[in-house]
């Protein structure tokens, strides 16, 4: 058995990914423990209702509800050193990072996984005491910074990290082929190991939601999801496709809606759609894939101008194939990669072409047997390539590599 730390600097119920690892790694007979942090109440009691139940070990190293003066000052002293002198500071990257270098390295794990930027600096100075570490890229930290916010943020400094942890590292996941490839060109390594986003097959059996979305007679539903509703989402596309679509359909936007966000969502709605797009409220996680599965047309929007998101794919792209939904999604590489593989259950549509996103709509709503091939062929894909029960075993396979 082996002692394994994962670094997420974040809580713990937004790291979905760094929570499916741990349990596999407990499964196969390691003691884990993820690291973490905790600054918003709401959300640190959704992590003790989740370890209630988990079988590996959480330390929130930093809580800033308790202790928030020093653990913020410090990362605004990081941010506004680098944005003045362009001096680097760990604490630049999040809080508490040296926090979790500290503890980790007190706790002397047999290998120590970074998930987070943050995590990059600890584990490479792990690497120079001569501990084991691994990297997850769960996403492309430094080429997902949007310009306008790159001044703001050690763009070269991250870079430098990701090929430092991608050469010392004895353990390397990224979340598809496509970026595996891109960072061993950056490092000049061989691509780590591809293990998607998918979600396990046991979570088709969650019970169904107290109430549903949609009535059965409802006409068909474009469905949308995230934590908030708001501009700079893809969502700008959807409206100004919906003129164009030329069949019956609904559209479930869920997700929180502030008060200056409602105003900006009620001028993007046209007029002739207002009493077919629904505002849905957030639901706990649990209630989560029976509710999608209540619809019918899955929308994935990803602004490929970014590379780092260009190169990923979205969990909800996933979420809505284990749930059974025809999903229509940016044309970007990441979903390239797995079109095939949706057996037709992925349709892709150019970012920002309205047009082209109602044609595909339409294309769908105009044949409903097509729709429903789409759907189960979703269902198909997932329990044949994406679900979390393939990933596992190559996600082990890397495990019993690094610690050989």
């Amino acid at each position: 058995m082996a002692r394994i730390r994962i670094l997420i600097g974040s809580h713990l119920c937004i790291a979905t990914r760094a929570q499916r690892e741990a349990r596999a790694l407990v499964e196969a007979g390691h003691d884990v423990t993820i690291q973490g942090a905790w600054y918003d109440k709401v959300l640190a009691a959704r992590d003790e209702r989740l370890l209630e139940r988990a079988p590996y070990h959480f330390e929130a190293v930093v809580d800033l509800r308790r202790t928030a003066m020093l653990p913020r000052l410090r990362r605004r002293l990081g941010v506004e050193s680098w944005r003045r002198l362009r001096r680097f500071s760990p604490s630049s990257l999040g809080y508490g990072v040296r926090e979790h270098l500290r503890v980790a390295r007190a706790a002397a794990p047999d290998l120590t996984i970074a998930h987070s930027v943050g995590g990059l600096w600890a584990v490479a100075q792990l690497a120079k005491s001569g501990h084991r570490i691994g990297v997850d890229f769960e996403n492309w930290f430094s080429e997902c910074i949007r310009p306008e916010d790159a001044r703001r943020q050690p763009v070269e400094a991250i870079r430098q990290l990701e090929r430092n942890a991608l050469r010392l590292a004895c353990y390397r996941l990224a979340p598809t082929r496509a970026l595996a490839r891109a960072l061993a060109d950056q490092a000049a390594i061989e691509p780590p190991t591809a293990v998607y986003n998918g979600f396990a097959l046991a979570d088709l059996r969650a019970p169904a939601p107290p109430a549903a979305d949609r009535r059965p007679t409802d006409p068909p539903s474009l469905h949308w999801f995230s934590n908030e509703i708001e501009p700079g989402r893809g969502l700008e596309t959807l409206f100004a496709a919906l003129p164009h679509i030329q069949y019956p359909a609904e559209v479930h936007l869920r997700g929180a809606l502030s008060r200056r966000h409602r105003r900006w969502l009620s001028h993007q709605i046209p007029e002739s759609w207002r009493a077919r797009v629904k505002i849905l409220p957030v639901v706990h996680d649990s209630e989560l894939l029976p509710r999608i599965a209540s619809h019918d047309i899955g929308l994935v929007f990803e602004p490929p101008a970014l590379r780092g998101r260009d190169l990923t794919i979205p969990k909800k792209t996933f979420h809505f194939l284990l749930a059974g939904l025809a999903v229509l999604g940016t044309d970007t590489t990441g979903h390239r990669e797995i079109a095939t593989a949706a057996r037709g259950a992925l349709k892709l549509f150019p970012a920002d072409d309205p047009a082209a996103l109602a044609a595909a709509i339409d294309a769908w709503l105009a044949f409903p047997e097509h729709l429903k091939l789409a759907r189960l062929a979703a269902v198909q894909a997932t329990k044949e390539t994406f679900c979390w029960e393939r990933m596992r075993e190559q996600l082990l396979d890397e495990a019993a590599l690094a610690l050989a």
